[in-house]
């Protein structure tokens, strides 16, 4: 890796952060990056989920005031990511390269339109139960399902898990924005943190690569909880539209 090379992982380590506590398509970004320079797909596959790990814990550290809000949700959030994500690296380690590479562009537009079109989702939801008044702070059965489907996501590849876990969350509670932004941060973490295990182990992984990750994401990571807890509902939305939908159509072209 030259020293150009380096200097372009790091800046998509400080990039990746940011996306991480903001967005939630961090991958989509750094991914991209470690092909270019020469790293094979899995081995940069399994490279990212490492080094990205210090953005999605500086991440989670700054939105650590939101995190205790609902602790029940964080712990919910924490537990059903974390397992999910084993199922996740498993599935990368196991199956050959690029088995999802048609489906997860649609499965990012498919969870962007919902995040655009949460409000109007959740009003007319809360119309069919009757219930127009009534605020949904915990998780229901249907919601903790998909989680776990996420964190599976998120330990596999992870490009968009955070943007998926945005979709989820928004439409299964009526929790505000900032929190969650907080629990779509701390589902990245928790994937990120079982995957990383997993792949220290088994996988094959560049740790030059990882250090620059690691390095620039810790401090875009913070940086981008600083951000993402002053996003409005409205602001929020739209980025995650706008964003989500260009990196899909980038993956299907």
């Amino acid at each position: 890796m030259t020293g150009w090379e380096a200097l372009g992982v790091l800046g998509a380590g400080v990039g990746a952060g940011v996306l991480t506590s903001t967005v939630g398509v961090a991958s989509l970004l750094s991914f991209p990056v470690l092909v270019a320079v020469g790293l094979p797909p899995v081995v940069a596959n399994a490279s990212n989920t490492v080094g990205l790990l210090a953005g999605s814990l500086s991440g989670s550290f700054g939105y650590r005031a939101e995190l205790r809000e609902h602790p029940r949700a964080t712990l919910i959030v924490l537990v059903t990511c974390g397992v999910g994500s084993v199922a996740g690296a498993v599935l990368l380690l196991t199956l050959p390269p690029g088995v999802f590479e048609t489906v997860v562009p649609w499965l990012i537009l498919l969870s962007c339109l919902l995040v655009g079109a949460q409000p109007w989702i959740s009003r007319w939801l809360r119309r069919t139960r009757n219930e127009p008044a009534r605020l949904r702070h915990d998780l229901s059965p249907a919601t903790v399902v998909f989680s776990v489907l996420t964190g599976t996501y998120g330990g596999y590849f992870g490009a968009g898990s955070g943007v998926m876990m945005a979709a989820v969350l928004g439409l299964g509670t009526d929790l505000p924005v900032r929190i969650v932004n907080a629990l779509k941060t701390l589902a990245v973490m928790a994937a990120n943190v079982v995957a990383s295990a997993i792949f220290v182990v088994v996988a094959d992984l560049h740790w030059g690569a990882i250090g620059l990750l690691a390095a620039g994401s810790l401090v875009g990571g913070y940086l981008g909880a600083r951000i993402g807890r002053r996003m409005s509902p409205t602001v929020f939305r739209v980025v995650v539209v706008v964003v989500g939908v260009t990196a899909a159509v980038v993956m299907l072209l």
